[in-house]
């Protein structure tokens, strides 16, 4: 039961790190926005597969350390 707010609390800096990065990266080449009359659409495809890569990285890094 002691790993539980240590777990909440990498996955609570993980999503920061992730939040943090969306605002600096912003949108990426590759990143589909359809604009029809007042509805905008935004599929992020290439930022989440950046992030997605990070995460696998940032993961594995941590899963070496159990």
């Amino acid at each position: 039961m002691t790993e539980l707010p240590k777990l909440l609390m990498i996955t609570g800096a993980v999503l920061l790190l992730a939040g943090l990065l969306m605002q600096w990266i912003g949108k990426l080449p590759g990143d589909f926005v359809f604009k029809r009359g007042n509805t905008t659409v935004y599929f992020p495809i290439v930022t989440s597969i950046v992030i997605s890569i990070l995460l696998t990285v940032l993961f594995s890094i941590i899963g070496r350390f159990k």
